[in-house]
């Protein structure tokens, strides 16, 4: 059945409506828990990881508990989107809300590092369809224009879990032990899972059409080797060895391969059509750029707060807040100001010429920079990624039709992830390379032999290096964090670029669309209007 099927959204009185508004807020909740749940899951393990590798061992597996994660759920995004378009999203969602249960549970049981690897990947795979069913099942229920309404409430969500997620990690590996950090998503879960089983109605689908098997196996393959050379490269093996160029040539064969398949499929896992929108090409190019620029951001502002500025570890979430408190306060403005008014474009433009501004002000900090100084360089990029990180989906599931709401959100949660996997991986590799090369100027044999196994030092290590090579050290930091933010606004420069061409369709909601309109997609069914 299509999705244009005129069933009840949301709740089970179809008579006056007067209880679809609380049910929509019911799903609303149980939605922004699973959403949490995708967004916490890695920020409380980070914290717990040095206790597993106490009791566990296999410290030389450490970063595949990460990364096994990270590439099945990159791997399964497509797949869960196009799923939900073809077999109907709740079923989906369910399915994927109870897969990461299960991976969770079994991570917590795991007695050796191989099988929480393995336990990971599965947890991983259901991730995969937890940002994906929340975006669309948002896009079902919700039309474009009143969209905006919800957005504070999904960067609400993010902001808790960066900063929450290594405080909540260390207070239950301290007291509960390591495994409740895996354990801990288990009632969350299942009080989502209640939820959306007995408050969300959405038509049933059957497809008669057969998965796109290729194609789903050829984008895995690529999606993996790339995911692969941003996480080995410069760290496992150099950027020049045999293994990176082997996967970067396995992975754009495969890529090639499956966008030449695409073209043939008779269910395209992500249909070819969709880019011949222009405002979708240019938010999925937005969505990448924001990708990179944020999760390098947030991977470097901590580590220059705690070795220049002196802050700690212990509250590493919290440094992050004038960057998050402003992201939070301007995607609500953003959202209200959409809904109101039914206009958008203004707020990519802004958005990438404030994150621009905010990472060319963050690279120019140095030894002597005040933490109020730093953290009104992170506000002005938390005002920018404000403005951009909710209207990109927005703006993406308004130039598409119902029938490929799934793909529209997957592929735009895709790109995101991907350019998140690029940013930390290139950031990174300019960061520990400036580090590495200052710390050789200012402290000769000394500075190279501390840097020479990870340029990025614990608290411990720190404290450890004599005076000498600690303010080394701090001048090696604030260097590489110059280069890898300088990095960071030429890139948000094509952002900013992409903005400038988007095309102002009205969205949907928001009244009539002009007749001979080439990027405004086919009408949304009715939704309720309580809503």
């Amino acid at each position: 059945m299509a999705d244009t099927t005129e069933t009840p959204a949301v709740g089970a009185d179809t008579g006056t409506g007067g209880k679809r508004p609380k049910s929509v807020r019911v799903v609303l909740l149980a939605l922004m828990i699973a959403m949490m749940l995708a967004m916490l899951d890695n920020m409380i393990i980070g914290t717990a990881m040095p206790t597993i590798v106490g009791e566990l061992g296999g410290l030389e597996h450490l970063s595949w508990v990460v990364t096994s994660y990270t590439l099945a759920t990159a791997a399964s995004t497509p797949l869960w989107g196009k799923l939900g378009d073809m077999y109907g999203r709740k079923g989906t969602f369910l399915s994927s809300i109870v897969l990461f249960l299960i991976g969770s549970a079994l991570s917590g049981m795991a007695q050796d590092m191989g099988q929480l690897i393995g336990f990971r990947a599965i947890q991983g795979l259901g991730a995969g369809g937890l940002m994906v069913g929340v975006m669309a099942i948002i896009g079902d229920l919700i039309p474009p224009r009143e969209r905006g309404k919800y957005q504070g409430m999904m960067a609400g969500v993010m902001a808790l879990a960066m900063i929450g997620g290594p405080l909540v990690g260390g207070t239950i590996t301290d007291h509960w032990g390591w495994r409740w950090a895996f354990y801990i998503n288990l009632p969350l879960g299942v009080i989502a899972l209640v939820a959306v089983s007995v408050v969300l109605h959405l038509p049933k689908k059957r497809s008669e059409a057969r998965i796109d098997y290729l194609g789903a196996a050829l984008l895995t393959v690529g999606i993996t080797a790339i995911v692969l050379v941003t996480t080995w490269g410069g760290t496992e093996y150099a950027w020049t060895s045999a293994r990176i160029m082997e996967l970067i040539g396995i992975g754009v064969a495969a890529l090639i391969g499956f966008v030449f398949w695409q073209t043939k499929a008779a269910e395209p896992v992500v249909p070819l059509h969709i880019f011949r929108s222009r405002n979708f090409t240019l938010m999925s190019v937005i969505g990448f750029i924001t990708g990179f620029v944020m999760f390098g951001a947030t991977l470097f502002l901590p580590l220059y707060q705690q070795s220049v500025q002196g802050a700690s570890a212990t509250n590493s979430g919290l440094l992050l807040l004038p960057m998050l408190g402003a992201m939070l306060v301007t995607s609500m403005a953003a959202g209200r100001v959409t809904t109101n008014t039914g206009r958008y474009k203004v707020f990519p433009i802004l958005g990438s010429v404030l994150m621009t501004v905010g990472l060319y002000l963050l690279s120019t900090m140095d030894t002597g920079t005040s933490r109020f100084t730093s953290g009104v360089f992170m506000a002005v990029v938390g005002f920018g990624m404000g403005c951009l990180m909710q209207i990109t989906m927005l703006v993406a599931q308004n130039s598409v039709e119902m029938k490929d709401m799934g793909v529209a959100s997957s592929s735009t949660t895709l790109f995101r992830t991907l350019g998140s996997s690029f940013g930390v991986a290139i950031m990174g590799a300019l960061f520990n390379n400036r580090v590495q090369d200052v710390m050789a100027e200012r402290a000769g044999a000394l500075g190279s032999k501390v840097t020479e196994q990870s340029a990025q030092l614990d608290a411990a290590s720190l404290a450890k290096l004599p005076a000498a090579a600690r303010e080394a050290y701090q001048h090696a930091v604030s260097a590489g964090t110059h280069s890898a933010f300088l990095l960071g606004a030429v890139v948000a420069v094509v952002a900013l670029a992409a903005a400038v061409f988007v095309k102002e369709v009205p969205l949907k909601g928001a009244g009539p669309k002009a007749e001979d309109e080439p990027d405004a997609p086919a009408a949304q069914p009715p939704v309720a209007e309580t809503v």
